[in-house]
């Protein structure tokens, strides 16, 4: 490209260093944005009760103990439900006073479906009698007091032995025997130790109960409110991906931001 000599070319040097700073820095925002959306794209999540990353061994820890009412079944049965639509991985623990590994991590989600029976009330068989919850493998077994840290423990044992990222999500009532205040902080602290996530699903819990729990997940992450069963859609439905969108549009704008300062002005002192 041919050059026209310029008398007063200094005078075109700062015009020309701004426009190379906005040229650059849109350069950089479009990069970055592009950055961005392939990471968000690589590493989707799937939010049913609660995000669930499609990429990690998810241990979900249940609490079935006597403090636990039939007035709150219906919301562990649709927590199940909603859980066992998620398309993740998971292992399942239950708990009272003691825990045991009811299912073994890395199966399907939907291995979760079976339990929401237990959890859910039948239609009324008889008139005028009340239906009642079906018997669940852990009414006359599971009947002491609760220990929230019997099942985080074993959680957090099954969670370390995961080859893939471990998020555990604990579904419980967080009516914690006061006797257990003091194990239970300890296993949340090796939690936070071992940088595993903890998401909890509560089941009319109480405000009380909530707060220590926020307290003792040491971050801002809320507990949850577990759905009823008839909250839960009949299947797991993908979100619209704003962030990816968003993403995806800046990257576009900064780059036609850029074109717009094109072509370079060059000149040369005369």
């Amino acid at each position: 490209m041919s050059t026209i000599p310029l008398a007063d070319a200094p005078g075109l040097r700062a015009p020309g260093r701004l426009t190379f700073a906005i040229r650059a820095a849109l350069a950089a925002v479009a990069l970055g944005a592009t950055i961005a959306f392939l990471v968000v794209s690589r590493h989707p999540t799937t939010r049913t009760v609660v995000p669930l990353p499609r990429n990690a061994s998810t241990v979900v820890v249940l609490d079935v103990s006597a403090s636990i009412s039939t007035d709150t079944y219906a919301r562990i049965g649709g927590t199940l439900a909603a859980l066992s639509h998620s398309g993740a991985r998971v292992g399942l623990v239950v708990f009272s006073d003691i825990a045991y590994e009811a299912l073994p991590p890395g199966v399907p989600a939907s291995d979760l479906d079976p339990f929401v029976r237990y959890f859910t009330l039948p239609q009324e068989s008889q008139l005028g009698a009340a239906p009642t919850f079906p018997p669940n493998p852990w009414t006359n077994t599971f009947t002491a007091g609760t220990r929230i840290s019997s099942g985080m423990e074993l959680a957090h044992t099954i969670a370390q032995a995961q080859s893939r990222r471990p998020t555990v999500v604990l579904v419980s009532d967080l009516d914690d025997d006061p006797q257990d205040l003091a194990p239970l902080a300890a296993v949340m602290a090796a939690y936070r130790r071992d940088d595993i996530p903890v998401r909890v699903v509560g089941l009319d819990a109480s405000p009380q109960d909530v707060t220590l729990f926020e307290r003792l997940l040491g971050r801002a992450v809320p507990v949850t409110q577990a759905p009823t069963l008839d909250q839960v859609p009949p299947r797991d439905v993908t979100g619209f991906p704003g962030v990816l969108l968003l993403l995806a549009i800046a990257a576009a704008a900064a780059l036609a931001l850029r074109e717009a300062w094109s072509p370079r002005l060059e000149w040369s002192a005369g």
